[in-house]
């Protein structure tokens, strides 16, 4: 919606037609004496060593999950084992056209591009910087163990053995695997040689890519990042979303002109013709080319380019020629590299959706054979210089297995020993300090029109009469939300804030309103109304060390976004050993009266998912405090908001809201008010229910109840509940979520577990009905009210008062004894 662009109906109504660009298809047709003066004929032969290092390691990691044991080395293996027998070409090929600088994104068959780039890369690295690595990577005890038991006559060769050694232990769950076993084959990755995460959820590279290429592009590091996938994922929404992303015009119609171009990634489809068993061509698509997907997301086609994948050096080409596009800012680009997967999608498969007749011809096409018969050709390799090959890179195979399978010498992942381990890594619990000089910005701070009104509010919620003051005479908890996210968008340069309307409309309720006055387009900008894209993103942008705040307008928006949030942003600092971390806070608006998709607190959703701080705070005061926190986590956050919250001014805090930065300590409950014959805790909005409702219980049942907001359901101390049920004997949990799967059960369950002896009665869990929300006034009738409070504690832990149930909550009761 900006202002700048504007919509010509004259324009648009002009009789017309769209001509698509033509897309070449298998255009390489470089002589050999050319590649022999771009790579030297040390370098065409190393790119056929490469490939069948590849082809023996892929081959080392089928048989040990075929039959425990390769080379006469047992070793039982039973994780994942999808090898890419076949398709050498198209990560050796594009490896030999990258930087060290570039950095690549996985799948689940990409051991190939794991070891094209690193042994690619390590080639192309000063020597003196290969050995830093390895001496750093965890001490220096992986390079000990290829020191001690490989025979390397160089550095590079010593890197080579180093990278087999790693990865192989990874898969292996070894400890000294590169990511501390947590990873293992799907998920396996080396940041500093520019490896990052293979991906077990198909086409998820293609998000975290290109959220990747956005921190390169504004750190302008130069570098790009690649997207690799196979050619069914592009049967997956989420591809597509990350292909929208990554095209958005705005790169070059409103961004500054210093940032001015496309995002550089590039989506590489290595396109072997199955996805497992079924194929995209005449079968699960209706294309015939997979690079004419292309065509409809830009006017340049996306430079797209079908390549004959079996040909290692049309790979290296079109990898170099789409560098050089990316470089220039005319990303983003897709390359369709057409291979063959000679083997099965796992080490058991039937094989039975392709003929004899298919595979046999596709033998005449393998990329090693290809390279070979042109090398000797040419007098560049001989058959016996072939062998000797062979044999070497068997041999350095071997020699990795031999180790890894000792378990002596890579000592496998102990959780009995260590049964903390995974807990430890799952949460960095850092936060950083924040530098106290400003961001670039549009104008000075003092001059935003928004803090100069919000500047004349008052700070607490109370007249001096006692009386509430108006949300436009008080700091509202969206105002206050405000003060924390404009406090870190000026003074770090690396938070990132976007989502559906953040910009010009300020955000779906209106908390970044006026920012656009002060923060560049490149830092806060709205996207496509595409959920999986805006969260994956902002993992590869994470994970490339930036920072990012990104919305979902509604929290029902998580099914839209379901893997990026359970799958990428919560396992990755495990699944990583710890290596990584993910900054990132996702914003989730919880609506009120918009029905029964824009309405449902799926907050325990989120807390059933390891790897997910979760916060809820309910007051202004609690919602500054914490914003800050999230925002100076290095971990991924979960912040929950709630649309009727937005207005709420200060009265519990008797101080207000601080003007000055602070922040909160994520996890501790906070008492807000005392009593001594009942606790109630609260998740969300119910706080204010449950305040009122401990009015009407001292009033008219003279039981003094102490009201305690959860304020964080991940992580959360127990410690003053604890304290509180001791004396109070009693408690009550409230929250709005349905109470069917709601986090407040396991809250119930740890407080019964952790206080058995102190309870005089079970703990009482109130929600709203396991039903859809309702849509306009009715939601007065869905969520917990007063009533229902006073009901529950007068009706169930103080049954003497004579007070019974109203007919709703009788109902739900007998639905509840029934399971519904």
């Amino acid at each position: 919606m900006p202002k700048q662009i504007y919509i010509d109906p004259d324009l648009f109504k002009v009789r017309g037609a769209l001509a698509a660009p033509s897309i070449p298809i298998h255009a390489y047709e470089s002589a050999l004496p050319d590649e022999r003066e771009r790579f030297g004929d040390a370098g065409l032969v190393q790119m056929l060593r490469d490939m069948m290092l590849v082809r023996e390691f892929e081959s080392c990691v089928g048989s040990l999950r075929a039959k425990g044991s390769f080379g006469g080395i047992d070793c039982p293996y039973k994780g994942p084992a999808h090898t890419s027998i076949g398709q050498e070409a198209t990560s050796v090929g594009q490896a030999a056209s990258l930087e060290p600088c570039d950095h690549i994104f996985g799948h689940h068959r990409s051991h190939g591009e794991f070891i094209a780039k690193g042994v690619s890369t390590i080639r192309k690295l000063p020597e003196t910087s290969t050995l830093d690595m390895m001496e750093k990577w965890r001490g220096g005890t992986l390079l000990r163990l290829v020191e001690e038991h490989f025979r390397a006559s160089d550095v590079i060769r010593t890197g080579e053995n180093f990278l087999l050694l790693g990865l192989l232990g990874e898969l292996l769950s070894r400890s000294q695997g590169f990511n501390n076993g947590m990873g293992g084959s799907m998920h396996a990755f080396f940041t500093p040689l520019g490896i990052f995460p293979n991906n077990a959820i198909v086409g998820a590279s293609a998000g975290l890519a290109t959220g990747a290429a956005l921190r390169m592009k504004l750190a302008r590091t130069g570098a790009i990042a690649v997207a690799n996938a196979g050619d069914g994922a592009t049967g997956c929404g989420p591809v597509w979303e990350a292909i929208n992303f990554a095209a958005m015009a705005q790169y070059e119609t409103l961004w500054d002109e210093a940032m001015q171009g496309g995002l550089p990634v590039l989506f590489c489809f290595h396109n072997n013709f199955y996805a497992m068993g079924s194929q995209a061509i005449g079968e699960t698509t209706g294309r015939d080319r997979l690079s004419r997907l292309a065509m409809g997301i830009n006017k340049h086609a996306m430079h797209a380019e079908t390549v004959d994948g079996t040909n290692v050096l049309a790979v290296a080409d079109a990898v170099k020629r789409k560098r050089e596009l990316l470089s220039q800012g005319k990303g983003p680009v897709l390359l369709d590299l057409e291979c063959y997967r000679s083997v099965g999608h796992t080490t058991f498969d039937p094989d039975t959706y392709r003929t004899n007749e298919e595979i046999k011809a596709w033998e005449a096409h393998d990329p090693i054979l290809l390279l070979s018969s042109r090398l000797k050709t040419a007098g560049l390799t001989t058959d016996d210089d072939i062998a000797t090959m062979r044999e070497d890179v068997a041999s350095q195979v071997h020699t990795a297995l031999k180790i890894a399978a000792n378990s002596s010498l890579m000592p496998p992942v102990d959780l009995a020993k260590d049964p903390l381990l995974i807990g430890e890594i799952t949460f960095s619990n850092q936060e950083i300090e924040l530098p106290t000089t400003l961001a670039p910005l549009l104008k000075p701070v003092q001059d935003l029109v928004r803090s100069q009104q919000d500047a004349k509010k008052s700070r607490y919620g109370c007249a001096g009469d006692g009386s509430k003051l108006s949300a436009l005479r008080a700091i509202t908890y969206r105002d206050a939300l405000f003060e924390s996210i404009l406090h870190h968008m000026t003074h770090d340069e690396s938070l990132v804030a976007y989502g559906e309307e953040c910009r010009e409309w300020g955000g779906a309720y209106g908390v970044y309103r006026g920012l656009a006055e002060l923060i560049p387009n490149h830092r806060l900008f709205t996207t496509p109304i595409a959920e999986a894209s805006i969260i994956a993103t902002a993992v590869g942008y994470a994970m490339e060390g930036g920072r990012a705040l990104v919305e979902l307008m509604y929290a029902d928006f998580l099914g839209r976004a379901g893997d990026e949030v359970f799958n990428q942003l919560a396992k990755w600092q495990a699944m990583s050993g710890g290596v990584l971390q993910l900054p990132v806070v996702v914003r989730c608006m919880v609506g009120a009266s918009y029905g029964a998709q824009h309405s449902q607190d799926w907050s325990g959703l989120c807390a059933a998912v390891p790897g997910l701080k979760v916060l809820y705070p309910a007051t202004p005061y609690d919602a500054k405090g914490l914003m800050a926190s999230a925002l100076a986590s290095n971990d991924p956050v979960v912040f929950f908001e709630h649309e009727r919250l937005y207005g709420r001014v200060e009265q519990l805090h008797m101080t207000g809201v601080p003007a000055d930065y602070y922040r909160i300590p994520i996890g501790e409950p906070d008492c807000k008010r005392a009593g001594s014959d009942l606790t109630i805790l609260t998740v969300g909005p119910s706080l204010y229910a449950a305040l009122l409702a401990a009015d009407e219980l001292q009033a008219n049942y003279q039981i003094s109840a102490e009201v305690i907001d959860a304020r964080c359901l991940v992580p959360f101390n127990y410690d003053v509940v604890l304290a509180s049920v001791k004396k109070t004997k009693k408690i009550v949990l409230v929250s709005e979520a349905s109470e069917r799967g709601s986090f407040l059960n396991t809250l119930a369950a740890n407080i019964t577990r952790l206080a058995y002896s102190d309870l005089s009665a079970a703990p009482c869990v109130l929600g709203s009905p396991n039903w859809l929300m309702p849509g306009g006034e009715m939601g007065a009738m869905y969520w917990p009210q007063v009533h229902d409070i006073v009901d529950v504690v007068t009706g169930e832990l103080f049954p003497s008062g004579g007070r019974r149930a109203s007919s709703l909550r009788r109902n739900l009761a007998e639905l509840g004894r029934m399971g519904l």
